[in-house]
Parts: structure tokens; sequence; C-alpha cells
């Protein structure tokens, strides 16, 4: 069969490449074409667009870039009705999917969604549009088939890829002195800093984390580079010799670390997972976090609180997130051991709550279970 997949950050490229990988172990005349990255072009799927020339994020980047977004759009449509899949699957990326979903709606292909957009976060209503376009739904977070329920729509929860990735990647992780050595790192603890994989998200909230982190001189402090950027573009922000940059290594680093500042979305669950203390950093423009503050109706912006639902790690947000405050968060987590230990107990009971590993394979078996037996009608 003929998959056409549209996922528009690393997260989803990841995720489709594993997607992909199982949907080949059962289909075995699979084909695919897909909006993503390098893993899912790797993982045998053609290449249309690259997420780096579509990801844009944020009210104000949406008007900004109308002309390009429109483009984009027609160029999508064009070329899925060239493939004529059998089935279009979305992976998260709600803003540019759901409308892409009604665009191709009345031409008759199946839809099917896999890691839903997040509804219950925000803007309620889009579970209305979900139901009347995606025939199926696949979710990753526990609370989110009880949440749909309400609604009177069925989805099928097949826990949260990330548990793959993470098992997969953790076999292969070297010891400290290997990635010491590699990466010209001294044997200090380390201080990790995961700033984003976008320009506004890094040079907002980069300044921050490193003014507070270099206070604490007995750590180094080591950045999660993007992969989309170059090694010169986080230099302008570092004045410590004692800072180093490392690329395509993250969960090595967060292997080895003591402590982390992290950007809110999934780097926070991943940072969970491998049990390391951290602090939640979001920062936007005025604009943007005061539209969020209107529309945006949940207790918390981590993930990790939220499937727990409660403050496991403190969030800094905006205005909070300030050296002082980000200063006084990271001496705790480095240096109050019974606040450490409760964290990573809560992350242990994180881990069971997010369903296992197998994620990937649950979520092909039903895809390709659910397009047979709607082909077959």
């Amino acid at each position: 069969m003929r998959y056409y997949i549209i996922a528009g950050e690393a997260s989803g490229d990841m995720h489709g490449a594993n997607l992909i990988k199982e949907l080949q172990k059962i289909d075995s005349q699979a084909e695919f074409r897909v909006w993503g990255g390098d893993l899912m072009q790797t993982a045998g799927a053609e290449l249309v667009k690259h997420y780096k020339h579509h990801s844009i994020m944020g009210f104000q980047e949406v008007i900004k870039n109308y002309k390009k977004i429109k483009q984009n759009f027609n160029f999508c449509k064009a070329n899925i009705l060239e493939f004529n899949p059998h089935v279009i699957i979305f992976i998260d990326y709600s803003g540019f999917n759901l409308r892409m979903a009604k665009i191709m709606k009345p031409f008759g292909y199946k839809l099917f969604y896999y890691i839903a957009p997040q509804v219950w976060a925000w803007r309620k209503w889009r579970v209305k549009t979900i139901k009347q376009l995606i025939d199926k739904a696949f979710v990753i977070l526990p609370f989110e088939k009880k949440f749909y329920k309400k609604w009177n729509y069925e989805v099928d929860y097949v826990g949260h890829p990330l548990l793959d990735e993470f098992e997969n990647k953790k076999k292969q992780i070297p010891d400290f002195k290997t990635f010491n050595s590699k990466n010209e790192l001294s044997n200090q603890p380390i201080i990790a800093l995961l700033p984003g994989s976008r320009k506004a998200e890094i040079s907002t909230k980069l300044p921050i984390m490193l003014a507070s982190a270099k206070k604490f001189t007995d750590y180094q402090i080591v950045i999660a580079g993007a992969p989309s950027f170059e090694a010169s573009y986080y230099q302008q922000f570092i004045t410590n010799e004692n800072v180093k940059l490392v690329f395509d290594q993250t969960y090595t680093l967060l292997s080895h670390s003591t402590a982390a500042l992290v950007t809110s979305g999934t780097a926070v669950l991943e940072t969970a997972l491998f049990k390391v203390p951290h602090v939640v950093c979001f920062i936007t423009s005025k604009l943007n976090y005061i539209l969020a503050k209107i529309l945006v109706k949940i207790k918390y912006i981590s993930l990790v609180n939220l499937i727990m639902d409660k403050p496991v790690n403190l969030e800094l947000l905006q205005y909070n997130l300030t050296e002082e405050n980000l200063t006084k968060e990271l001496d705790k987590l480095l240096n109050n051991q019974d606040y450490r230990k409760e964290m990573i107990n809560n992350y242990n009971e994180l881990y069971q709550k997010l369903g296992g590993t197998g994620a990937s394979k649950r979520a092909a078996e039903g895809i390709y279970n659910a397009l047979s037996q709607f082909l077959k009608s």
C-alpha cells in the first residue's frame, strides 16, 4: 500500500521513521512519500519536503509567513494527488495537518492521525474538526483516550513512541570517559542545557541558561546543539571556557548529566526518562504569550507534570524565567538530595504510566489493520 506521511518537526521525523520501519515489517509492498526529515528518508521513504523548510511556530510567525504557508498547502495537495496514496498519515504538527486534512477530505482518501493534536490543552472545539475529518486517530498520552471519549470519539491509545527510541539508543550510549574524550570535556560533572531547536527559542533562553549555570564552577556546562544550526551560531552566546557544545549526542549527554535546564517540549520527557532532575524553561514573544494565556487551558506546560498531574518539575515561564529564579532552582537540583530523590522517584512512576515500549509497533499494526478494513468495505 502507499502511505503519505506529514510531519513538521524533528520529533515527528523520529516517530515517523520508527513507524515506517514497523509498517515495512507488516506490509512488504509498502511505499512511502513523506514531509519529514533525514530519519524518515533513511528509513526508506521518498522525502518531498524537509521539516526545516516549513516549520513555523507562533501566531506572529504564521502571519509573517502567510504566503509561504499557502504555497506549502498548494504544493502538498498537488503532490498527494500525484502520488495517490491509500492513506494520509498526519503526525502531530496540528496547525498545518488539520488544515491539510480539510483540503484533502473531499478527495476521498483515508485520513489517519498518529500523535493526535493536543486539543485537550487549547481550542477544544477542534475535537469536532477531528471527528469530521479523521477516520482513525492514535494517541500517545494515557489521559487522551478518556478525554476524547467525553466527546464521543473513540481513539486508540498506543503508548508513547519515545520509549522505543529511548530504550534503543540507551543501549548504544558510550561511557562517561569515552564521551568526555570524544568531545574534549573535563572530568567535572555536567549541567546540560537543552535550549530548543528553533532560533527564537535559542536566542531568548540560552543566554539566561548560561548566566545561571556558569555560577556553579564545580560543574562543566554542555549545550545540546540542534542539528539545523552550525556551531558558529551558538558561539555568539558562549563567553565561558567551561562551556562546551555537542551535536547529535543529546541522549548520551543526558545519560551523563547531573542536572539540566530544558526547553519545554519533548526534551522535557526525554530528560525525565534519563532521570535527570531539571527545570522547565519557556519564553516566547509578548503577543504569543498573551494569546496563549487566553487560549491555553491547562495546569502545566511540561509533559511530565501533565502526565503525572502534579508539579514534578518547576516551570519557569516567560517573566519568571530570570537568571535569579533559574539559579535558585538549579542550586536545589544540584545540592538538595531529598529534593533530587523525590524527583527521580516521580520519573520512575512516569515511565510506568507511559505504557512501556512497543508504541511504534502497536501504531503500525493499528494503522495497517484499520486501513485493510476500510479498503475491504
